[in-house]
């Protein structure tokens, strides 16, 4: 286990199959000192392999920019049979065919209608709540789940092997998304069902599992890959202000924007920035309104005592 008292940073890693994104965390959390704060900022279910990112320390409070990134998945899906979880955990129901199996040209096509903004309804398995319960807690007593459809965003699907009963996707979306979820639905539109055999997540924003770490990797090999703070707020605007601005922005004050010609011009709708010292170390977040005044949301401890 590391010996120093402080550790702050995200940590990608390439999750392995069979275990849960908790248990991944509790494995990590043997690498750092006792109290270190740590949390994933997804889930992947326990049949899913590849990019899990972990927020450590201060990064904990910056869970939410990662979540927002965009995922790129790698999917096998086997049609002609249902899954009660989606996926190949589940209790698996084959389903007799009425006629032949769907041609390449009519999969690719269903495929194309769940590009865009959808309406998707999460699987009965899964950490979405209802009445105010997780629904996989209801599903494992064996109580009907009920979930409201929820609007998420895909931005590509494209079909790169088919061979029925068998199946291969590359998914980019948003957050939120369950390939679980457009495996079964994608299975309704094509009336011969279908569920997830292998699933890989193979990318959260930037963060790409060829680089991400093993959890097999020795403890100075793990801290040596941790990100800085910054990597979760990448695709946030910056600014760096002087150390008076800063110092009234932790105090909760607003502080005017200031002027340099060197940075990007600001966004002119309200916006949220990421706020950035003269040593380029992350600071804190702060919402930009009427292109001028930032008013602090987060102010992330002194980076002088990290």
């Amino acid at each position: 286990m590391a010996q120093d008292s402080d550790f702050h940073g995200l940590l990608v890693l390439d999750k392995p199959k069979g275990m849960t994104s908790r248990a991944v965390v509790n494995h990590v959390q043997r690498w750092f000192p006792p109290r270190t704060r740590i949390g994933h900022t997804g889930t992947l279910d326990p049949l899913a392999t590849g990019v899990l990112v972990l927020c450590v320390g201060e990064a904990t409070r910056l869970v939410e920019y990662v979540q927002r990134m965009p995922k790129s998945y790698r999917a096998r899906l086997r049609l002609g049979a249902r899954s009660d979880t989606d996926d190949a955990e589940g209790k698996i129901t084959q389903l007799e065919q009425p006629g032949p199996p769907p041609d390449p040209i009519e999969v690719a096509h269903c495929l194309q209608q769940f590009v865009g903004a959808i309406a998707q309804v999460p699987p009965a398995f899964s950490a979405a709540h209802t009445s105010g319960r997780r629904a996989y807690e209801l599903a494992r007593r064996g109580k009907e789940v009920s979930l409201d459809p929820r609007r998420v965003t895909i931005y590509r699907i494209e079909l790169l092997t088919y061979e029925y009963p068998h199946l291969e996707i590359e998914v980019d979306c948003g957050k939120g998304t369950y390939i679980r979820s457009l495996a079964r639905d994608l299975g309704e539109k094509l009336g011969c069902g279908a569920y997830v055999e292998e699933l890989r997540r193979a990318r959260v924003g930037s963060f790409a599992a060829a680089r991400a770490v093993a959890l097999e990797s020795d403890v100075s090999t793990a801290l040596s890959s941790l990100l800085p703070l910054a990597a979760a707020v990448a695709e946030l605007p910056a600014v760096i202000l002087e150390e008076a601005a800063l110092r009234a922005l932790r105090q909760g004050q607003a502080v005017d924007l200031p002027s340099n010609p060197d940075q990007p011009a600001p966004p002119a709708a309200a916006t949220e920035m990421a706020i950035f010292n003269q040593a380029g170390l992350l600071a804190a977040i702060a919402i930009l309104e009427s292109g001028r005044t930032l008013h602090p949301t987060k102010v992330l401890k002194d980076p002088a005592q990290r």
